[in-house]
């Protein structure tokens, strides 16, 4: 939590008049529930193998050391725009995946439907937002190698 809070005291110090602050903070925040698990599972080890083999995933610790490599490692390339548009899609596979795997609300008690419906929604919403920010990066470098083709 306190990384968390690092970077978004952080995030608004790059150069405001270019406006970049705002946009680093939207990419952080849609990044923070996969920076925070990450770092659970990072230093939970044995949760977060717990959590693998609840899923019923094969070989539990690749699956956990995999996982926070991906919930780390896609947010550092879609804050600080290495590769953003990889991250955000490595990122949108894997939400799509746990959010089928995690939130089936349709073979849930009724008592647990509600919460496992809205979180279904709220993981396919985090997939939406994730594909935009790939196909604007995408987009964005597009226009880049065409200025740089034109200007060559």
């Amino acid at each position: 939590m306190l990384l968390l809070g690092v970077l978004i005291v952080a995030a608004p110090l790059s150069h405001p008049a270019r406006g970049a602050s705002l946009p680093r903070l939207a990419l952080l925040l849609l990044c923070a529930a996969y920076i925070q698990g990450g770092l659970v599972k990072l230093f939970d080890f044995g949760g977060a193998v717990a959590e693998m083999q609840h899923f019923g995933l094969p070989l539990p610790a690749v699956a956990a050391a995999l996982t926070i490599v991906l919930e780390l490692g896609a947010p550092a390339l879609i804050v600080w725009g290495r590769q953003r548009w990889l991250g955000a899609l490595a990122l949108a596979g894997f939400t799509l995946a746990a959010t089928f795997m995690a939130n089936r609300f349709w073979e849930a008690p009724a008592e647990a439907r509600f919460m496992m419906t809205n979180a279904f929604f709220e993981h396919i919403g985090l997939v939406g937002a994730l594909l935009l920010v790939a196909w604007l990066d995408l987009r964005a470098r597009r226009a880049r190698n065409d200025w740089r083709t034109v200007h060559a």
